[in-house]
């Protein structure tokens, strides 16, 4: 495998030093370039980057470029099924095509154990109330993806799962003009072309993207269209200050084909009921940014966005489950009506950042602080009975089952400092408090009862933590954390989406903390390694269980405070080179690597002590052989992902559509580039045995049932940079 220099990440440092030297019209400063290097797409953040501390936490990078992946439709399990442990709930086969993630054992449903961020600000629905991910940028423009396991709760905010940042391509530093195009054509009526145009002139820089994709989809009703667009323009006040501003949008038309029973599945994975489901999530965020070096060793960042987007549903609800047929009713001639639903959200998030490098006896310590203010309003109106048709139609009859306005108010500062000790050893204590405020404003009809809320609440939250690394050699380093982490009742989780879920009035928030202790490093380019063990305890945790109507004796999902969970286990990942161990000086490279997780993740009070937490595979085992040379790369993938189950009782079958057995399953993907100059052929296959699986169950949208993945599919694309 060839060496990839990774400006910024990795694993180690490599420095070298370049002086300027004087010529006949002036002296230029002595400039120290530094060059990151790694195995092959998979680095390590360094102790300090842009003002935050990595010291001491479990931390990946991956380089995007450097994959061989379907990225057109954002195939997360190519892209990022590097990262040890990473639950994926795939749900691109009902439309939405930003599938999830989570990390040891949590729900990965929409990322809302996730603080999921674009360039370093927040781009989900809601910090707290709605922390549900929509919209993501399309992998064809992004650089990097930082992701940084629960001891992220100290500089960005305290989710369980911690911090993924998806860091977009930026614009071309030599050149005043850089067009980029790319076209993807594959199987289930895949179109998507991606297009950018940037550079830099003078002390302006920019870049612009615009992405469309069409997809007939794997199942019958399931047809989408997607627009995405990204704008960023920056301008060098001077060599110490930049100040920029940035737009992401999306807009989307997505067909849902409903969700199956387990007879269903078993007969057809195609198998759709559904034809009148519809969804559009249109999403905006304006970003501005100002990043002030006013020395070597201070750096202050300011960050403020405003994110402004809506969620529209019109469907055939769950009323009767998968298995009610969605037909025409002889005795009027038309289809039940459906439902609609309706949601918009407008939040501001302003960060600052400082970080200051200072001398503590012989060795230099860093501190890094500062304040993040957020102010989120949602609107929730849901339960209107729409019209029979079959179209987007999102009118209503009458009035709404329920009318909600939801507010949070946040306020959290943060400080954490390295302290070294000696040359090989540091300690990163840290400390942030989270001020929260969340009001909840208007009704539910409940049969003939019209309920009304009006309430609000404060919460101060002091979180806690601490890193240590251990650096015995220049390429290695032992590391351990232990973070708090919080996480408060969402909107989502208060309100009942439909007649087969309920919720409990007296739920509380959910606490608890993350630990962390490991193993990483390289050896010269051949071998790339981070083992490591974890402890996370999850207390109050909210979930869903299945009771029974004592009247009707029919079954209904119950969304409450379940126990306490303890999640435990070991991830690793190892990659080795083994062209370059047996031919250091080989152009090409064969390397082999292996992401594995065994995660133990089950409840240690109430009622279901000892059960198994839902979602939560045992085993998450990715093993990649990757072939490189100048021209060609390719890499095959073996993903094999544990049973697991979708309710916290374990049932293994159930009439409610949220619970059940989600066995084990093994996926195979090939994919391979081939470059010449500026021009790229890139081509592959997913699921290359047609395996039928599924990763998730539901009692709501895109549902209510069992959500197939997709089977085998192919694509090809052709790029060309100009």
């Amino acid at each position: 495998m060839s060496l990839l220099l990774l400006a910024g990440f990795c694993s180690q440092a490599q420095k070298d030093t370049a002086k300027v030297q004087k010529d006949s019209a002036k002296v230029l400063e002595e400039v120290l370039i530094k060059g990151y290097r790694t195995v092959n797409g998979v680095g390590h953040m360094l102790e300090l980057k842009e003002g935050i501390i990595y010291a001491g936490k479990k931390n990946e990078v991956i380089i995007t470029d450097s994959l061989d992946a379907n990225k057109a439709i954002n195939n997360t399990r190519q892209i990022l099924g590097r990262i040890p442990g990473l639950n994926i709930v795939e749900t691109e086969s009902s439309g939405f095509t930003a599938n999830g993630i989570a990390t040891r054992g949590l729900n990965p449903s929409q990322s809302v154990e996730m603080n999921t961020r674009q360039n370093g600000y927040s781009i989900s629905a809601d910090v707290y109330g709605y922390n549900e991910a929509y919209y993501l940028p399309p992998m064809e423009g992004v650089n990097r993806i930082e992701m940084v396991r629960g001891a992220a709760s100290l500089q960005f905010g305290p989710q369980f799962g911690g911090l993924v940042n998806y860091v977009t391509k930026d614009a071309p530093a030599n050149k005043p003009l850089e067009f980029n195009t790319a076209l993807t054509m594959g199987s289930f009526g895949l179109f998507n072309s991606y297009n950018s145009l940037g550079g830099t002139s003078g002390k302006w820089s920019y870049i612009g993207a615009m992405q469309y994709r069409r997809m007939e989809g794997y199942r019958p009703n399931s047809q989408q269209t997607q627009v995405s667009g990204f704008g960023k323009i920056q301008y060098a006040v001077s060599d110490k200050l930049k100040v920029g501003a940035e737009y992401s949008l999306l807009r989307n038309k997505i067909q849902m084909p409903g969700g199956q029973t387990d007879s269903m599945f078993a007969a057809d994975p195609k198998t759709s009921v559904r034809a009148r489901n519809w969804l559009e999530s249109p999403w905006n965020v304006v970003t501005a940014y100002l990043n002030y070096t006013p020395s070597k060793r201070t750096t202050l960042s300011i960050k403020s966005s405003y994110l402004f987007s809506s969620r529209s549903l019109v469907w055939r609800n769950e009323d009767g489950g998968p298995e009610a047929l969605d037909e025409i009713d002889p005795a009027t001639n038309a289809y039940v009506p459906r439902e609609v639903g309706m949601e918009k959200m407008r939040n501001t998030n302003t960060e600052i950042r400082l970080s200051h490098q200072y001398q503590l006896g012989s060795q230099l310590s860093t501190i890094a602080g500062g304040l993040r203010y957020s102010y989120s309003w949602f609107k929730q109106q849901g339960g209107g009975e729409g019209t029979t048709g079959s179209d987007f139609d999102l009118s209503i009859t009458g009035g709404w089952g329920y009318d909600f306005d939801f507010t949070t108010t946040n306020l959290a500062p943060f400080v954490e400092n390295i302290f070294r000790i000696g040359e090989h050893f540091t300690v990163t204590p840290g400390f942030r408090f989270e001020y929260l405020n969340s009001t909840a404003k208007g009704y539910r009809i409940d049969e003939l009862d019209k309920l009304i809320a009006d309430q609000s609440r404060n919460r101060y939250i002091p979180l806690f933590g601490t890193g240590f690394e251990y650096k015995p050699g220049s390429n290695t380093s032992v590391y351990a954390n232990i973070s708090q982490a919080y996480r408060p009742i969402e909107y989502s989780q208060l309100t009942p989406f439909g007649v087969t879920s309920k919720i409990d009035p007296n739920m509380k928030d959910a606490s608890g903390f993350n630990a962390d202790l490991g193993y990483r490093g390289t050896i010269r380019n051949i071998l790339n390694f981070d083992l490591g063990l974890f402890y996370m305890a999850y207390n109050n945790r909210i979930g869903v269980v299945v009771m029974k109507d004592p009247q009707t004796g029919n079954e209904y999902s119950y969304r409450t405070n379940i126990a306490n969970s303890v999640h435990q286990g070991v991830e690793s990942y190892v990659e080795f080179n083994i062209l370059k161990y047996f031919k250091p000086s080989s152009k090409k490279g064969i390397s082999i690597f292996n992401s594995f997780a065994f995660i133990d993740a089950r409840y240690q009070s109430g009622p279901y002590k000892g059960k198994r937490v839902e979602t939560a595979a045992r085993t998450v085992n990715r093993i990649g052989l990757v072939y490189s040379s100048p021209h060609l790369t390719g890499t095959f993938q073996f993903n094999k992902v544990g049973d697991a189950f979708g309710d916290a009782s374990n049932a293994m079958t159930s009439s409610d559509p949220v619970a059940g057995y989600i066995p084990a399953y093994t996926v195979l993907d090939l994919s391979g580039t081939y470059k010449i100059n500026q021009y790229a052929i890139k081509a592959g296959v997913n699921n290359l045995a047609n395996q039928a699986y599924f990763t998730r169950r539901t009692d709501e949208y895109p549902g209510p049932g069992i959500i197939p993945a997709v089977g085998r599919s192919f694509y090809i694309g052709l790029s060309v940079k100009l």
